[in-house]
């Protein structure tokens, strides 16, 4: 039995979520709300990714505040208004799809917030072009040259555990099945993971200790808050000298077990422009498989994974529990139906695209009946 197409089991305090199978929507922003609100493009955009066969479907990067957001542009929860716009949205969405698990990834940009959208240059905006004052655990700017963010204080940073908390209790009264924190990528907690953007000389920085406090003061509030399946994506390493590393993040995991994480999504860099990533097939792969080992937690694997026999492959070896793959999705909505087809796993399908299937992928999907009046 191919092990991409075996169900997986998340736990939480609420109770098991059953996944059909291995595969994951791994979150992607679309750039596409208005004032934090979701569009009709994210009932498209939802829609149609709820009918690719994945067991699990994780929502963009949604802003817990106004200024958490990466661009003005980007999905928000942090009102009733932006609350409804979310939830008449992705209810329209799920009734027209097989019954999926959703998750949301909430995130704060920090620095990196106040940009323009990537079509449009992806640079800082100025206030007076539609930005505002940044914020990051120091004064430190992602680009040399950008105007410097704010230091936090410590009442702000409580204040930004407050409107994640806040924005969880929202997922909860829009029945999403869980929460994916955003720690990666170089926004705001993987600026207080990274010594190359933490430079602070209190209890949030210096030290390891010191610089994973206030992503743990967040998670574990956060955690009391939900009772749904929570866990977080982190950027396993900055391919830099002197950053973050693959074994920071194994340690940083074996702690966020002991908080109640249910499960990590490992990806990598972000935090610097002088990064220097070494692409390839499975690029990201064995830093999935040192969380794996060192904190027993159910771990999802990102990166240049496009084949199901790669998946299958990464699966069979136990370098991680689930594949999440985002732009192969965009590109091919339907992988999953396709891998089950290569595999000789099942999907579940919306019963207006059963005649669609050519007939070589018919036994992908059980026993539909493929056929016209």
């Amino acid at each position: 039995m191919s092990l991409l197409f075996s169900p997986f089991t998340l736990n939480s305090p609420r109770g098991p979520l059953e996944l059909a199978n291995r595969i994951v929507v791994a979150p992607m922003c679309q750039y596409s709300a208005n004032n934090g609100e979701a569009t009709d493009w994210h009932l498209m955009h939802w829609g149609n990714l709820l009918n690719s066969g994945a067991a699990l479907f994780i929502i963009e990067a949604t802003g817990v505040s106004p200024e958490a957001r990466i661009t003005p542009a980007c999905l928000g929860l942090w009102d009733d208004r932006t609350e409804a716009a979310l939830k008449d949205k992705l209810t329209r969405a799920r009734k027209l799809a097989p019954a999926t698990p959703v998750f949301i990834q909430l995130a704060h940009a920090g620095r990196k917030a106040s940009s323009a959208t990537p079509w449009d240059g992806g640079q800082l905006l100025a206030v007076d072009q539609g930005g505002w004052e940044t914020m990051a655990p120091s004064s430190i700017p992602q680009l040399e040259g950008e105007r410097l963010p704010h230091e936090l204080t410590k009442d702000q940073l409580k204040e930004i555990i407050e409107a994640f908390v806040m924005a969880a209790v929202r997922s909860d009264r829009l029945a999403i099945d869980g929460i994916e924190l955003h720690g990666a990528h170089g926004y705001l907690l993987h600026q207080f993971l990274s010594p190359v953007a933490n430079q602070r000389t209190d209890e949030y920085g210096g030290s390891f200790e010191n610089r994973i406090r206030f992503p743990l003061e967040l998670f574990s509030a956060v955690r009391k808050a939900f009772k749904g399946v929570l866990g977080i994506r982190i950027s396993a390493t900055d391919w830099i000298e002197g950053g973050w590393t693959p074994a920071e993040t194994a340690q940083f995991a074996q702690q966020l077990k002991a908080l109640g994480c249910d499960f990590v999504h490992i990806s990598s860099g972000g935090i610097s422009p002088k990064q220097k990533i070494v692409l390839g097939p499975n690029y990201q792969v064995p830093f999935a498989k040192i969380v794996k080992e060192q904190s027993g937690l159910p771990t999802m694997t990102v990166g240049l994974i496009t084949d199901p026999h790669q998946a299958e492959e990464i699966l069979q070896q136990g370098d991680a529990d689930l594949i999440a793959l985002a732009r192969a999705f965009l590109y091919k909505p339907r992988w999953a139906w396709e891998a089950a087809a290569t595999l000789g796993g099942t999907v579940t399908a919306n019963e207006r695209y059963w005649r669609c299937l050519p007939r070589e992928a018919q036994a992908a999907f059980g026993n539909v009946k493929i056929g016209q009046r």
